[in-house]
């Protein structure tokens, strides 16, 4: 801004000496004062106004951003996300769904327009299919593969007591 060193500033005070006297310096020093106050308390109300208008307008876009925000669907906004295409919601019957959950749960064969398409007997008599080979016992040639077992450590020996240091130290 104003890049005013020392040696500026005492040339400044040498002629303000110099034209305004001795006599009168002090009264013109307390209103330079006055002045640069008063410039800096405009400029500090300036700088503040123009971030309050900032922070406003900032916070006008938030507004309007939120309310935008509020009027997003969020039931297509998921449907959107989980199926895109539509394929799903065409594909899936709640009714049919719910039947064939309870039949899972009790036990029984699917009933319904899908069960009756997915059905071989739908399409005509098929081929019997050939049954399968009963369950064999495990022969004695596939055991399973024997595990390794794990080695004890050796132990380190201890130290030889002969039977006086035993006898010496039970009687002490």
């Amino acid at each position: 801004m104003l890049d005013i060193g020392w040696q500026e500033l005492f040339l400044i005070c040498v002629v303000a000496l110099v034209v305004l006297g001795p006599k009168d310096l002090p009264t013109a020093m307390r209103a330079v004062a006055r002045v640069v106050v008063k410039v800096r308390g405009l400029s500090r109300e300036f700088q503040s106004g123009v971030a309050d208008m900032l922070r406003e307008a900032e916070l006008d876009d938030l507004k309007r951003k939120v309310s935008e925000g509020g009027r997003v669907d969020l039931g297509k906004a998921v449907k959107d996300a989980v199926d895109p295409t539509g394929t799903l919601t065409e594909d899936f019957d709640p009714a049919d769904f719910a039947r064939r959950l309870k039949q899972e749960v009790e036990g029984g064969p699917p009933t319904g327009p899908r069960a009756a398409a997915q059905s071989p007997q739908a399409d005509g008599p098929q081929p019997a299919a050939p049954e399968p080979a009963a369950p064999q016992p495990p022969s004695s040639e596939a055991t399973a593969p024997e595990l390794p077992t794990a080695t004890p450590a050796p132990q380190p020996a201890a130290a030889s007591v002969g039977p006086s240091a035993a006898a010496g130290a039970t009687h002490e």
